[in-house]
């Protein structure tokens, strides 16, 4: 079924949408919730949520592209359920080594002009990375975005887990050279 169609069930409150997007989707969202949460139990949890989220977000939302927005839906959630269950410890998942790996090219904060500055901080990398070589851009999302460990991201880009790791530590200071020419302090 074409994601047109599940966006249209969901329009129409039609409870079936949320078994064709478990069916379609629920592998796809699975591994992106256990690749931060490193649980079972939590990553299906976190999927459940997304389908909730899903159901109360859309409509109004429409999204073209259902894969995108779910991903992004799962993503926000799995990552509030790692902190909250892990405020005063940090697990060994692919979030806390992901996360630990590219801090020193960002600086982060909490004032609302660190939030503006955030935002202009996400547009300066996405600009970063559309530029990137096809093979680049897909290791560096598929580590940074999807969190994905660097032995499947050798596997699925055809390359050794090596080759992962050098192209990885590359982008990081060219992204670190990058924000610095676009103003930004690293």
């Amino acid at each position: 079924m074409e994601d047109m169609e599940i966006v249209a069930m969901y329009f129409d409150r039609d409870e079936a949408a949320l078994e064709v997007t478990q069916k379609k989707y629920g592998p796809y969202l699975h591994k992106i919730a256990y690749n931060i949460l490193q649980d079972l139990q939590d990553s299906q949890e976190s999927v459940n949520d997304t389908y909730l989220a899903a159901w109360n977000s859309i409509p109004p939302n429409r999204p073209t592209v259902l894969a995108t927005y779910l991903g992004k839906l799962t993503r926000r959630i799995s990552i509030d359920i790692f902190r909250k269950r892990n405020r005063l410890k940090r697990r060994d998942s692919e979030y806390a080594v992901s996360l630990a790996e590219i801090e020193d090219s960002i600086a982060g904060g909490e004032t609302p002009e660190d939030l503006v500055q955030a935002q202009l901080l996400g547009s300066c990398i996405s600009a970063f990375v559309r530029q990137l070589p096809v093979q680049s851009r897909h290791v560096f999302l598929g580590r940074y975005y999807f969190l994905d460990p660097v032995k499947d991201i050798a596997r699925y880009c055809g390359i050794s887990e090596a080759k992962v790791k050098t192209l990885l530590f590359r982008m990081r200071c060219s992204l670190r050279e990058y924000l610095q020419k676009e103003g930004f302090t690293v």
